[in-house]
């Protein structure tokens, strides 16, 4: 998904005190005798994202300690419970100092705390301002400890039977200056099935980061999107090398977030962002989460890996990318076996380094979106954001055999104005020598990270590339007159990288929230929509197949989160996915913020987690 809502203006204080919808907005962190106002230069912004970012060491703030989760509504209060200790990372802290430290971390919070003084006489562009990014239900909420026997209207269906988990982003701490929603701490909400009974958890994913944070009672990382722009971009860089050298934090375990993706593979469920390695995180046994760590495979995965990696559904091969903003190889390709075993990396030769959030995988093949938004480190120089979007570069879709031990059986195929932030699905058609993408089309590309006055449109479109020819020619799925913003959703998975019929999409209006959902003829382009009503937003549709072996491709069930914006409640809703009518809703107990992305893990699997 993308950048939050552009709506609000209203000031936001950090402690717990989010207004309803209709008034103005106060979100406060710390306890009543701790408030850090956005308007005061006090301390500083995490760097979190769906994006790669300079391994540089991390960064601390100005003295004001604040160590409380955030609670954006003053109902939400009532629910917090304090963070579990973390068994990630080595929880030190000031205390532990000695005294050239001591000195270096004052001096350096008093640079910085210039630094932010400087940054607040400059207006914040809306993809960096907390005041629009985490507003209304953008916000972040407290951990919750699992609770049971929710209250449940109609029936949940026999084969819902194991977890629904999502993953979202959440900051620990509050922003100081600029933020985007990708910045976010990892936190993976859990709805747990069990004989027509449902529980509901949410936990933070204990990373590195937000150990050494937690401990700090503070943010100290520079957050990539919103913070890393223009020559206060690099000041911050610098800050955060410098309390490197001097061990006042440790960044050498990773920088990352965990925010984004979520995949059970080979018995484990994987958190996920581009920044990093992925982080498992076990379901317990009463249905709640725990951080297990930062998970390199046993030792084989030493780059960072994408938070849309592809299960093949029939092989059980999982298969990725990592890249690279800062180096060559700005890509590289990899896959595991069904049993966690990696192959070597396939270095894909890039003239420079490109954004890749997603791409997709057929029978045979990998085809990798090589597009228009790129990292371009000096813009820094320039004062402008390192994440551009390049005109003069041609889109473009490379096609590598599955198995490949090198990139120079890839084949380049041009794709002009094509950026999808998300593809859905892709398989082969042999009989015209034909691999078929489809994604939904962004334009314009970087909207989701820089401000611009066009307003951001999204098509679901059908990709059609010619192995023979070289040549690609695109359509729109759906027709003008039902044209929608179509983005976060998925196929049935069961059948990714074959051809498939039907999509579930988030009907992502009015842009960036999700009024609804969409299921979608990849054929026809006949769209059914199914929304959720008057000021009632949700996330991404999850597909939940019957069985595995059901012979119609959309016997299943959509299972999402769904908030109302009046009541300020949320639930989770489970529709029959043939006709879309509604079968269960299942009361949470806490508010569930717009977030990422989810799978389920069946009852079985659960029962074999490692």
């Amino acid at each position: 998904m993308a950048s939050p809502s552009a709506a609000t203006s209203s000031c936001i204080s950090f402690k717990h005190r989010f207004g309803s919808p209709s008034t103005p907005s106060f979100l406060e962190l710390g306890s009543p005798s701790t408030t850090v106002s956005l308007m005061r230069p006090t301390k500083r912004p995490n760097v979190c994202c769906s994006l790669k970012t300079l391994q540089f060491p991390k960064q601390r703030l100005p003295s004001n300690n604040i160590a409380t989760p955030n609670i954006a509504h003053p109902k939400d209060a009532a629910n917090s419970s304090p963070p579990p200790p973390s068994s990630t990372a080595n929880k030190s802290g000031p205390h532990q100092w000695n005294l050239l430290q001591k000195t270096a971390a004052m001096a350096l919070d008093a640079v910085e705390a210039a630094l932010v003084s400087h940054e607040r006489q400059h207006p914040l562009p809306k993809t960096a301002d907390p005041r629009v990014q985490i507003a209304g239900n953008f916000a972040p909420v407290t951990e919750q400890p699992v609770q049971h026997s929710l209250p449940v209207s109609g029936k949940i269906p026999c084969c819902v039977q194991g977890v629904y988990v999502r993953n979202g982003a959440n900051p620990l701490h509050e922003p100081v200056s600029g933020h985007h929603f990708f910045d976010g701490d990892g936190m993976v909400h859990a709805v747990q099935f069990k004989d027509g009974s449902a529980s509901y958890a949410c936990r933070f994913t204990e990373t590195h980061r937000l150990v050494q944070e937690r401990a700090l009672g503070r943010p100290v990382f520079p957050k990539a999107i919103g913070e890393l722009h223009g020559h206060s971009g690099i000041a911050r860089l610098l800050l955060f090398y410098a309390r490197g050298l001097f061990g006042l934090v440790d960044p050498s375990y990773g920088m990352g977030v965990a925010n984004a993706g979520l995949v059970y593979f080979n018995c484990r469920l994987l958190a996920m962002s581009e920044d990093d390695l992925p982080y498992q995180v076990q379901v317990t046994p009463t249905g709640d989460l725990k951080t297990v760590g930062r998970y390199d495979f046993n030792g084989q995965l030493r780059s960072t890996m994408i938070a849309h990696p592809k299960l093949d559904p029939i092989t059980g091969e999982l298969f990725a990318l990592s890249y690279d903003v800062v180096r060559k190889p700005y890509l590289k390709y990899f896959h595991f076996s069904p049993r966690g075993k990696k192959s070597a990396d396939v270095e894909i030769p890039l003239a420079q380094p490109t954004m890749m959030h997603d791409f997709a995988i057929t029978e045979n093949f990998v085809v990798i979106p090589d597009q228009q938004v790129v990292f371009k480190l000096p813009e820094l120089i320039r004062g402008g954001s390192p994440v551009i979007y390049d005109k003069s570069k041609m889109s473009r879709f490379g096609i590598l055999d599955r198995n490949a031990t090198d990139a120079s059986g890839i084949k380049w195929i041009e794709a002009p104005d094509c950026f999808c932030f998300h593809l859905w699905n892709a398989w082969e058609e042999p009989e015209t020598n034909e691999v078929i993408v489809i994604g939904s089309c962004m334009t314009p590309p970087d909207s989701i990270f820089n401000e611009s006055d066009e307003s951001l449109k999204s098509v679901l479109s059908e990709i059609r590339l010619n192995l023979k020819t070289g040549k690609s020619t695109r359509r729109p799925i759906t027709s003008d007159s039902e044209q929608v913003n179509l983005e976060a959703g998925m196929v049935n998975r069961n059948m990714l990288g074959r051809k498939t019929r039907f999509a579930y999409l988030a009907l992502a209006e009015p842009w960036p929230k999700v009024s609804g959902f969409a299921k979608v003829d990849l054929l026809t382009g006949k769209l059914r929509k199914y929304i959720y009503g008057d000021k009632r937003y949700g996330g991404e549709p999850l597909f939940l197949p019957r069985s595995p072996n059901s012979e119609k491709e959309d016997d299943g069930y959509i299972l999402t989160f769904v908030h109302d914006e009046k009541e300020w409640k949320s639930e989770l809703q489970i529709l029959n996915a043939m006709n879309l009518k509604l079968e269960a809703t299942i009361k949470l107990p806490s508010r569930v913020p717009y977030g990422f992305h989810g799978t389920f893990i069946n009852s079985k699997d659960l029962e074999r987690q490692a």
